[in-house]
């Protein structure tokens, strides 16, 4: 069976902890997402694909998501420029 492009961000960006009780918002899930496009040089799709794919395969109001990886890392760094 063929993975999406969504499949895999949520796979190789996001972890489901389910004991902190973690949630990603709108905006950090759609901002993790284009750092991971950004990190693996897709073109993000449109939005409207990226939420009509997550209303099938994530809550958006709790979500126990919690970001990992590289992409995490590009979306902190560029939401908080003052780290880098």
């Amino acid at each position: 069976m063929a993975h999406s492009q969504f499949d895999i961000f949520l796979q190789e960006a996001t972890h489901f902890d389910q004991v902190s009780g973690s949630n990603l918002d709108r905006d950090r899930l759609y901002g993790l997402y284009t750092s991971w496009c950004f990190i693996n040089q897709q073109a993000p799709g449109p939005e409207s694909n990226f939420w009509a794919a997550m209303k099938h395969k994530v809550s958006l109001r709790h979500n126990g998501l919690r970001m990992k990886g590289p992409a995490a890392a590009d979306y902190i760094l560029s939401s908080y420029p003052r780290l880098s």
